[in-house]
């Protein structure tokens, strides 16, 4: 399946020939004049390129306007020579990189290829991060707690003094963390805790 990218300039020559460039490495575009027909037509799309200055909502507006939706897409923001400032501004606010005009077809091209991957590589990550939690929330308040003390590299008789327990309700509660959490090493565990920022 094409990856889709969204272009917004009210330059239709930028429009065109960034167009052109994109379609020709196999994606599919989805192009808007202003930040306001985008809003109002917006389609599902992987990656966003926009530029800074444009009549009405500027891209940094856009971008802001974007994060408050939770809108996750990597936004890459095309700016003039003036404009560096603002699109460090928009690096800080969370836009993935910025491009200056007139642009260089290889660092767009290598710009929205990173885009997209670091894209996936997240997405990845928030379905595993969902998956865990899941499986966390399967956890009583006691397997919870051992779950939590493991990884923080307790051994089972400081758990069992901690929590006032003995060593044997430990292991019971360790088996039933490790089954539940479906981790196969205590490794792994650690790696789910850090992952649902049980542990720094």
């Amino acid at each position: 399946m094409k990856s889709v990218i969204t272009i917004i300039d009210d330059d239709s020559a930028i429009i065109d020939s960034m167009g052109l460039l994109l379609a020709a490495r196999d994606y599919e575009i989805d192009s808007y004049t202003c930040a306001t027909d985008f809003l109002t037509g917006n389609r599902p799309s992987s990656c966003i390129v926009c530029d800074v200055r444009m009549p009405g909502m500027s891209g940094l507006e856009l971008l802001l306007v974007l994060k408050k939706k939770s809108d996750s897409r990597p936004f890459i923001l095309l700016t003039g020579h003036g404009d560096i400032e603002m699109a460090v501004n928009a690096i800080k606010q969370g836009a993935f990189d910025f491009i200056e005009k007139p642009f260089d077809p290889i660092r767009l091209l290598s710009t929205v290829s990173n885009a997209l991957s670091a894209s996936a590589k997240l997405q990845a990550e928030d379905s595993e991060k969902r998956v865990f939690l899941e499986r966390y929330q399967s956890l009583t308040d006691r397997q919870r707690e051992t779950m939590c003390l493991l990884i923080k590299g307790l051994a089972n008789k400081e758990i069992a003094a901690r929590l006032s327990i003995s060593p044997r309700t430990v292991e019971i509660h360790r088996t039933w963390v490790m089954n539940k959490m479906a981790a196969g090493t205590l490794a792994e565990l650690v790696r789910m805790g850090i992952a649902l920022k049980l542990v720094e």
